[in-house]
């Protein structure tokens, strides 16, 4: 058996070392490049789950969006059913009405027939005020007086408010000016301030039309006049009317100015209130338009005081009778659905500021509200919205003021700037998130700049540095590894041991600068790159501080229509005293025959 010698167990074990070694190296190389396919796949899953999320949540609200707008318009339609089912023989006579008035003017039908579709229609509507009421009518035009007082006192049982202003009405259209007024004091003297019925919003179209004369304007003047005071008085009732017109003021506020202040909006932490600010303070321009343009528009009259009258009738018999008002309420919230796209949260607010229409009473500042703010739910003409308007004035100065000091109030008292954020990354630095800077940005823009550039300059140094091969600490590794093996095979072979760690040595040694290297190429690609942040970071300062110098511009510019809308808001106080269309007329004597009483 041939004796092994030294040189050649030398030569094989320096095979396995240089084998194992390099191994062991590709091994780590490996192990490496995996732990970056594990990070970058699990930001890739962050991001694509947090995208399906987003995109998830987007479908399942445009499905409830769209399941909610095709629910609605099924329930509008369920809805009017109902009202043409339940009230659809009011409308008829609603209808027949003022039909009923111009036929005696014009002398083309009957009697006889004007008593017949009477009969009929108190025969189809029997519990229906305005049916009785045309019945007394043509036996008023045929002069059968016991049937009118027959007639007329079952029409007041039903709904005293209504026929009295209906033959207040009547009486004025054919000149009887006299009963017309007492007609109308009668009306006055029954009704409580704090809770008229849904017809009171004939009288402002009277009282804008001047349709009962300079006695009736007078009169009304006098017993409004007297109600306000007394309501005014009443703080909640006051406070209500304040809220309303608030309401409607916010509701006047545009979209978001994100998109005029991108990188304002992006940078500042204060922006959310800047923003509300701003958007705040273009109300006033937007409240100013709307209500000089209300106010200026002409509200050409017709020639004929009869012809104002009918229009007021029309309003008067038209209006919805108060066993109508839930089902109508209900409609008018599934048709604002519809009209949202299925927002119920956003009908629900507008369905709120125009319930106060269909109560079935209100008290007279209520009354002037929404002929001012929602005058096409009352039916309101555009002399009588303008009249509300004006009537409006205090608490609409009132509702503006604290408009303008709340939001001037929520101004940020310190605005802002700051960059790095959590989360921003650079390619060339999977690892690195800037820590947060942040200066007043009043601050002068140099000054910004320079803090901002040794803040990213002290912050990429030291992450620089973080990136850096520690090649002290391998050798340290190294030696540590290699002494012990060393000295076991000096132990076997001097010769041998000299060789195999010197190999040793040199492959390890390989290793460490290649590894070097790398970091120190890595250190240059951060250390490029985050200074390519840096810089656009500065110029991204200097677009955040112009911003910021045209917003506080434009906000001043906005804020300066306060003064201007609380101007036109106290001129509003003298707008309800100008004269109506009517004021002094009078009318043909060649109507009815009928007695005035």
């Amino acid at each position: 058996m041939s004796e092994v010698s030294p040189e050649a167990v030398a030569r094989a074990v320096e095979r396995r070392l240089a084998g194992r070694i390099q191994g062991l190296s590709s091994q780590l190389q490996g192990v490496e490049e995996q732990v970056d396919d594990v990070k970058q796949t699990q930001r890739q899953t962050e991001s694509t789950l947090l995208n399906l999320l987003t995109r998830f949540e987007a479908y399942v609200r445009k499905d409830e969006l769209d399941k909610n707008k095709q629910l609605a318009q099924t329930r509008v339609g369920e809805v009017k059913a109902d009202i043409e089912r339940d009230f659809g023989h009011h409308n008829e006579v609603r209808r027949s009405a003022t039909g009923i008035l111009q036929a005696f003017d014009s002398g083309l039908v009957s009697e006889d027939t004007v008593r017949q579709i009477t009969e009929e229609l108190m025969i189809k509507s029997p519990r229906y005020w305005l049916a009785p009421a045309l019945v007394g009518l043509a036996a008023w035009t045929a002069d059968r007086r016991e049937l009118c007082e027959q007639a007329t006192e079952e029409a007041f049982r039903r709904s005293p408010a209504k026929t009295s202003l209906l033959f207040a009405l009547v009486l004025r259209r054919q000149d009887r000016a006299e009963a017309s007024v007492r007609w109308l004091r009668h009306y006055l003297l029954h009704q409580n301030p704090m809770a008229l019925g849904r017809e009171f919003q004939v009288i402002l179209e009277c009282a804008s039309q001047g349709a009962f004369g300079p006695a009736g304007r007078a009169l009304l003047q006098e017993t409004l006049a007297k109600w306000r005071e007394d309501l005014l008085d009443d703080d909640a009732v006051r406070s209500a009317q304040v809220s309303r017109w608030r309401g409607e003021i916010e509701g006047l506020r545009g979209p978001s100015t994100t998109a005029e202040f991108p990188r304002l909006a992006e940078s500042c932490p204060q922006w959310d209130r800047l923003d509300a600010a701003l958007v705040s303070a273009r109300v006033h321009a937007t409240l100013l338009d709307r209500f000089e343009q209300l106010m200026a528009q002409p509200t050409p009259a017709s020639d004929r005081l009869e012809d104002e009258i009918d229009a007021i009738l029309d309003r008067l018999v038209g209006d919805y009778d108060a066993e109508e008002l839930p089902l109508r309420r209900t409609l008018l919230y599934h048709e604002l659905v519809v009209r949202h796209d299925g927002d119920e949260e956003a009908a629900r607010r507008e369905s709120d500021l125009k319930a106060p229409a269909f109560d079935e009473t209100r008290d007279y500042l209520t009354v002037q509200s929404t002929a001012a703010l929602d005058p096409a739910s009352v039916g309101a003409s555009p002399a009588a919205q303008k009249l509300a308007v004006a009537s409006c004035h205090e608490w609409l100065a009132e509702a503006h003021a604290g408009f303008a000091r709340d939001y001037r109030a929520a101004l940020p008292t310190a605005v802002d700037v700051r960059f790095g954020k959590g989360g921003s990354r650079t390619a060339d630095g999977p690892g690195f998130e800037p820590p947060l800077w942040t200066q007043p940005i009043a601050h002068d823009l140099a000054d910004l700049k320079q803090s901002l550039r040794r803040h990213y300059d002290r912050h990429i140094a030291a992450y620089v540095k973080s990136l850096a091969y520690d090649v002290k600490k391998q050798l340290q590794i190294m030696l540590a590894v290699l002494l012990p093996g060393f000295m076991v095979l000096l132990a076997i072979n001097v010769k041998f041991a000299f060789i195999a760690v010197i190999f040793a040595a040199g492959v390890w040694g390989v290793v460490v600068y290649n590894r070097s290297e790398t970091a120190r190429t890595a250190q240059n690609n951060a250390e490029q790159s985050l200074r390519r942040r840096r810089d656009d970071a500065l110029t991204q300062l200097g677009g955040v501080h112009a911003e910021w110098t045209d917003w506080r511009k434009r906000y001043r510019e906005a804020d300066a229509g306060e003064a201007h809308a609380r101007a036109f808001i106290a001129s509003l106080a003298t707008a309800a005293n100008g004269a109506t269309p009517f004021d002094g007329r009078v009318v043909g004597a060649n109507g009815f025959t009928g007695r005035d009483d």
